[in-house]
């Protein structure tokens, strides 16, 4: 996309990226740290994202599709990919083809994947425990009768265990030591040899629970895009994106002018208006109209009115008039506005706000050559 067409920038910083990843894996002494990147690796873009953790040193990958992993298998021929949706039916030929190793979530699944290698040889896998979060994963119903049933496996090569936490954002919150329990007790379950392999159980939050959370793998998702993954603290990683709007007109208002649909806004004294080219259309939240703020050169200044499809106001009175000219830009998300402080205001969290930027900004990837 042409810059010059564009209302909007969406600046994505490669090089925080990677320090990002450096410093999740160094949480560790000994798990090793892998990357999800569903959803386009977070709404950032699957090629420079994969590109950049590959060359960090990232070797394995989760994503939520079997089409996400065709996706960056054509850009990586030598990493492991694992789909956390599963096995999906009538796609077999395809995980094989491609090299997917599906997270097994299901008895169903296991039995089929197990199938499979009757024709193709011993096949990889995940398997799945629920160990309280109830989305996907074998129950405890399910592992009673997988350890009945040790032939179901045959075949299957398992890569790791795995599990999710539930509340791990929240570090007191009792449900995270529950969860780990829950997860020892029926890793205990098992058949025989399942119950020494390898277990992957931290995402981006989980992490910093401590070393007991850890096991072997850790599977950041959120913090690598510069998420907070401790909000009760500031935050440790560094921010990824940086969203700029244009500032199409400036008006000189005052008391009789109200500002956007529905008349939501009017000031109460002179002011200055600036009209930024962004809108819900390109991902920032109409309900974010009268409550969030944006920032002209590192000094914010509060969005007034509705967001409508295209555009935004921001009260720019505080401001310089060089500085908010027409052709100016806003900093939106990023800059001096925090990832999930727009999230929090939009009463929402930052893995939303991400994967909602829409495609009309101009992309710049920075450090897009490491």
């Amino acid at each position: 996309m042409d810059p010059l067409l564009a209302g909007s920038y969406l600046t994505i910083d490669l090089g925080a990226l990677r320090s990002n990843y450096a410093f999740l894996a160094g949480q560790s002494e000994t798990a090793e740290c892998a990357a999800v990147v569903k959803a386009d690796a977070y709404g950032l873009g699957i090629e420079n994202v994969s590109n950049t953790l590959v060359k960090a040193g990232c070797t394995k990958f989760f994503v939520a599709l079997p089409q996400e992993a065709i996706d960056i298998r054509k850009i990586h021929p030598e990493i492991e990919i694992y789909v956390l949706g599963g096995l999906f039916d009538g796609c077999e030929n395809v995980y094989i083809a491609e090299r997917l190793t599906p997270v097994l979530n299901t008895l169903d699944e296991i039995k089929n994947w197990s199938r499979q290698t009757q024709k193709n040889g011993p096949l990889p896998a995940i398997l799945h425990i629920d160990s309280g979060i109830t989305r996907l994963g074998l129950k405890e119903t399910d592992i009673q009768a997988l350890s009945q049933n040790p032939s179901w496996l045959n075949g299957l090569e398992i890569r790791y265990l795995m599990s999710h936490l539930a509340c791990a954002d929240n570090p007191a919150h009792p449900q995270n030591q529950q969860q780990r329990q829950q997860l020892q007790e029926l890793i205990h379950m098992l058949p025989g040899g399942l119950r020494e392999l390898s277990c992957s159980f931290a995402n981006s939050s989980g992490i910093f629970l401590g070393t007991d959370f850890h096991y072997d793998l850790l599977r950041p998702g959120i913090a690598l895009y510069g998420g907070n993954p401790t909000p009760d603290k500031p935050n440790p990683m560094k921010p990824v994106i940086h969203l700029q709007g244009k500032i199409l007109q400036v008006h000189d208002v005052d008391s009789k002018n109200t500002v956007g649909y529905g008349a939501t806004y009017r000031s109460s004294a002179k002011a200055r208006i600036a009209t930024v080219s962004v809108g819900y259309a390109d991902g920032y939240f109409r309900c974010l109209g009268n409550q969030a703020e944006a920032a002209i050169n590192k000094k914010k200044v509060p969005v007034v009115g509705r967001v409508s499809m295209d555009m935004i106001s921001v009260d720019v009175t505080n401001i310089k008039p060089e500085d908010c000219e027409r052709g100016s830009l806003v900093s939106l998300i990023g800059g001096a506005i925090e990832l999930d402080e727009i999230a929090g205001k939009a009463g929402t969290i930052s893995y939303e706000l991400l994967t909602a930027l829409g495609h009309r900004c101009h992309r710049r990837y920075l450090d897009a050559g490491l």
